[in-house]
């Protein structure tokens, strides 16, 4: 690793699994670069294993099979410069390994089940995102993926997913309350009676008043506006696209919310809807068209979900030179 940071910047992103997060991580390391960004898995703070859990008749969701302590004290000593002896859960074996050393860096990311849930932690995150995925989706995108490739069937998909809602509604959904962003994937309203799942209405749900987030806007701050840019500027066939965007108010905070729905048919042309979207914390005109072609083969990439990525990336990339800016002028007090 290079040289110690002189500030690390932690990012928290949560959500249920099989919710895009992996994808989202890869857009954000193509966005910092590798070498700049650790991640912390969150499972790894499991305290019970696998058969424990069993056991004791709990889930992986549940706060009584993680150890928050612990994961407060090494995200802390993290983010204040200090190496930690992380432990590790292994996947495969669903028991736990022995423990790896992490040294700091620059950005270090915490994702999983947890990230917002302990308050102390919650504290210490300087930007923080949840990726809240509707049922009817959530369902659907594990049916393709299980059944494909796990070989399950569709009661046993139904039925994994229906044991973990009471913990999921207890202990994970709560959380995008607390969240600076968060990535919403709901069913088209552009296909009566759609079951595929294909095409998808993705919203981004943007806190007010946070230190340093402006959100991003469609044509006019603080206006509602429904536009459908479909027609010589842009190439759309069936069902076509629709976006919006407008004020709200979300668990009692302000926010704004800007929503794709449908899909991009030619990526080319998304640099006429990245033209009309402010405070989008691009770099240059076109960066936003320019990330997403580059991984045209990113899931997500022809909606709202792989555009909504991007934006929070910049806008945690803005976050980072911001607080990186002023803490190299800065002597820190002790």
């Amino acid at each position: 690793m290079s040289n110690q940071p002189n500030r690390v910047v932690l990012i928290g992103v949560a959500g249920d699994s099989g919710c895009g997060k992996s994808t989202f991580l890869r857009r954000l390391a193509d966005l910092f670069g590798k070498d700049m960004m650790t991640v912390i898995c969150l499972d790894d703070y499991h305290c019970l294993d696998r058969k424990q859990r069993k056991v004791q008749g709990v889930t992986a969701l549940d706060p009584r099979a993680n150890n928050f302590d612990l994961m407060y004290e090494q995200i802390k000593a993290l983010k204040e410069g200090r190496g930690i002896d992380k432990p590790i859960y292994n996947h495969e074996t669903g028991e736990l390994d022995p423990p790896e050393r992490i040294e700091p860096n620059n950005i270090v990311v915490i994702e999983g089940l947890h990230p917002m849930y302990d308050e102390r932690v919650r504290s210490l995150l300087d930007f923080s995102v949840y990726l809240d995925i509707s049922d009817e989706v959530k369902i659907a995108w594990k049916i393709q993926r299980d059944m494909a490739e796990r070989g399950h069937t569709y009661e046993d998909v139904l039925a994994s997913i229906n044991a973990r809602r009471p913990d999921f509604e207890a202990y994970i959904d709560p959380q995008k309350q607390h969240a600076d962003v968060v990535i919403q994937i709901l069913p088209t309203n552009l296909i009566k009676e759609d079951k595929e799942r294909k095409v998808l209405r993705v919203r981004m749900i943007q806190r007010y008043g946070i230190e340093g987030f402006d959100p991003v806007y469609l044509f006019d701050e603080g206006s509602t506006i429904h536009w459908t840019p479909c027609g010589r500027k842009l190439t759309c066939s069936y069902p076509g696209i629709k976006l919006y965007y407008g004020p709200d108010v979300y668990y009692g905070n302000e926010v704004s919310i800007l929503e794709v729905d449908g899909q991009f048919e030619n990526l080319e042309e998304m640099i006429y809807v990245e033209g009309h979207l402010s405070n989008t914390a691009t770099k240059y005109y076109g960066e936003l068209t320019h990330m997403l072609l580059q991984h045209k083969d990113y899931p997500g990439s022809n909606n709202g979900s792989g555009l909504f990525q991007l934006l929070v990336g910049l806008k945690m990339r803005q976050a980072y030179e911001r607080l990186t800016a002023t803490e190299a002028k800065v002597p820190v007090e002790v």
